[in-house]
């Protein structure tokens, strides 16, 4: 008996009409078995083991006669299932029978190979597929192409052509892709046309009313009352979209300089810019790029820090500031002491470390003519307008205190500041003066290197100086290009030409008209024929213009470098740097045999007789004391220490004899 039978459960129904299991759970038990591995047979069976080798699977009697598997098949009667399926539930009772005769099987059983079991469920499959694989169509070409890549194999006899075929491909898809670019444009301009018959308000909302260009009447009713902010600003974007496409879009009967004039007078109103500024700064742009450039002016350039190396490094300040909140990275690649500023939980400008001379607060864009300028150790350089000092500790910090470096300032007042920013950064080579720039050659010359950071109407400064807006004219401008013009002149002659380091001259604005700019640098080359420009080192910044509006510079101007905020994201400035050279001498030609030459005596006569003419020839002998006297006074004059005086030379034969 089995341990469940200690129950006393009913007898169990007659075995003629067996209640089957599910087909849920034959399918599922079907699937168990095929799932399992055959067992290797073993060498000895223990007799006296209670366990089945089929995993506790019982096998009838009556099923041994049809089948030595006679579990499998279901439909001659055979009952299939686990014991523990048997035995569970209302089955429990079919145990009440006569003890059936359980088949443990023999070792000759196991050892014989069991067929496949057939499923009666889905088919795999994988079921249907032959046991080799038959070649097809699509073998032979795979075949094919592999014989055909074998036979392109790359050799050194095939490398060019192959080479050429793939630039021709390459060449022929760029050509494709240019087409379709094309085409896509064309199809976008129509679209766009298309779309832009409604014209869009302020609040995205189409209108029915087109756009309608003012005529000069309506110009003057609207400058009497305010006008609509709105209404500006989409008659503005009007304006560009119609320059931008003028013969397509522009209302018929008017013209290009109508439109321009609207969209001058617009960009005044809603800007604050007064007209005659408003077109100056227009015109130095595109039509789209003026927007921006005013766009930008109204937005604050972003805060920068320049490391002093003299006192430390730009990690260790870096470092510094991070630990007292302050959110910082460095401003680019093209400077090494600068750092941008985010965010400070502190003041910047009254930190332990500024208090310390660690750093100036300065501009990104101030950094540019010095680093342009590039000075070297013990050189004498002149910074004609220094205050408030950034420039000049800038250099004095490249110098590594060596040198000298002479900062002047016209304004006295402003050397105040200059002095301590000198003394807070630790300058030990600057010397503060007050003089007008303009003197300097008279005052002090002989310079190695000379930057002029010149006055002017503040036009890239706009963002940090709003009165620039209203305060400048047209009179402003003529008296600012004026003075630039005689300053330029006086640092190209405070310029030694001789130095065996320097002889160059930065020249740098913070304006972006041309009238301070590219009209100065011309003027300057024109004045001054031993000047020359050369490259300013600095790695971005757009070219100077050779060409404005019907005026012609010099062709290297376009070496010169401008900077705008829309564009570089710090204020807009010029840098030009100009090389200094030896000015050249009229060489005298040797006087041949045949050429006769003129000598004019002291009555003014001409003296033909050459004996005559050696008697009133010049003594160099008796010359050169005045030559030497008048070099020490040159000398003196560019501040230079002149070599102490020869003795009086011999009297010369010729003087004895005359005397």
């Amino acid at each position: 008996m089995g341990r469940r039978a200690k129950n006393k459960q009913a007898p169990p129904e007659p075995l003629d009409k067996p209640e089957y299991p599910s087909p849920k759970k034959l399918g599922k038990r079907k699937a168990e078995v095929l799932d399992e591995k055959p067992r290797p047979a073993k060498k000895s069976r223990d007799a006296t083991s209670n366990k089945t080798k089929n995993g506790g699977r019982v096998k009838f009697a009556d099923q041994e006669a049809n089948s030595s598997d006679g579990w499998e098949d279901v439909e001659d009667g055979g009952l299939v299932g686990d014991l523990d399926d048997l035995l569970s539930g209302d089955d429990d009772d079919m145990l009440r029978g006569p003890v059936q005769e359980f088949d443990f099987g023999s070792d000759a059983e196991e050892d014989a190979p069991q067929p496949a079991l057939p499923l009666r469920g889905r088919k795999s499959k994988q079921s249907g597929l032959p046991a080799k694989i038959i070649p097809t169509a699509s073998d032979d070409s795979s075949e094919s192409e592999s014989e055909e890549d074998e036979e392109e194999r790359i050799t050194i006899a095939n490398m060019a052509a192959k080479s050429r075929a793939l630039d021709d491909e390459a060449e022929a898809e760029a050509e494709l892709d240019i087409a379709e670019q094309q085409a896509a444009a064309a199809a976008s301009d129509e679209d766009e046309d298309v779309g832009m018959e409604g014209d869009e308000d302020a609040n995205g909302d189409i209108d029915a009313e087109p756009f309608h260009l003012p005529t000069p009447a309506e110009r003057e009713e609207e400058k009497i009352s305010v006008p609509d902010v709105h209404t500006v600003q989409r008659r503005m974007r009007e304006c560009v979209r119609v320059l931008g496409r003028f013969k397509r879009l522009a209302e018929k009967g008017r013209s290009r300089s109508e439109y321009i004039e609207q969209v001058v007078i617009d960009i005044a109103s809603y800007y604050g810019y007064n007209e005659y500024l408003a077109e100056k700064l227009f015109h130095l742009f595109p039509v789209p790029e003026a927007i921006e450039f005013f766009e930008a002016n109204e937005v604050p350039r972003p805060v920068t820090i320049r490391t002093n190396t003299l006192r430390t490094r730009r990690r260790d300040l870096a470092q510094a500031l991070v630990n007292r909140g302050v959110n910082l990275e460095p401003i680019g690649k093209w400077t090494n002491v600068g750092l941008q500023v985010f965010e400070s939980s502190v003041p910047i400008g009254a930190t332990p470390e500024y208090l310390a001379g660690h750093y100036m607060l300065q501009a990104a864009s101030s950094f540019l003519p010095v680093i342009a300028l590039a000075p070297q150790p013990n050189e004498r350089v002149l910074d004609m307008a220094s205050a408030p000092g950034g420039k000049t500790t800038h250099i004095a910090a490249l110098l590594q205190n060596t040198g000298v470096v002479f900062a002047n300032d016209s304004n006295k007042d402003r050397t105040k500041s200059l002095t301590a920013n000198v003394h807070r950064l630790g300058c030990k080579n600057v010397v503060v003066c007050s003089y007008d720039g303009r003197q300097f050659p008279k005052v002090m010359g002989g310079f190695d290197r000379v930057l002029l950071d010149a006055p002017c109407s503040g036009t890239g400064v706009i963002s940090k100086d709003a009165s620039v807006k209203t305060n400048k004219t047209e009179r402003d401008f003529t008296l600012l290009s004026h003075l630039q013009k005689q300053l330029i002149l006086c640092a190209i002659d405070s310029v030694s030409p001789e130095s065996k380091t320097g002889g160059y001259i930065v020249y740098s604005t913070c304006s972006v008209t041309v009238e301070e700019n590219e009209a100065v640098v011309d003027y300057a080359l024109r004045k001054r024929p031993n000047v020359k420009l050369v490259d300013t080192g600095l790695e971005f910044g757009r070219e100077g213009f050779t060409r404005f509006r019907g005026k012609a510079f010099n062709s290297s101007l376009s070496l010169t470098r401008r900077f705008y905020p829309h564009v570089h994201n710090m204020d807009g400035f010029y840098v030009a740097k100009f090389k200094v050279e030896k000015r050249s001498k009229v060489k005298k030609g040797s006087t041949d045999e045949g050429e006769m030459v003129e000598v004019i005596g002291e009555d003014g006569a001409v003296v033909e007789n050459k004996e005559q003419q050696a008697e009133v020839a010049f003594d160099s002998d008796e010359d050169r004391p005045y030559l030497e006297e008048a070099k020490r006074r040159r000398m003196k004059a560019k501040g230079l220490r002149p070599p102490p005086r020869t003795k009086a030379p011999a009297v010369s034969a010729t003087a004895k004899a005359s005397a």
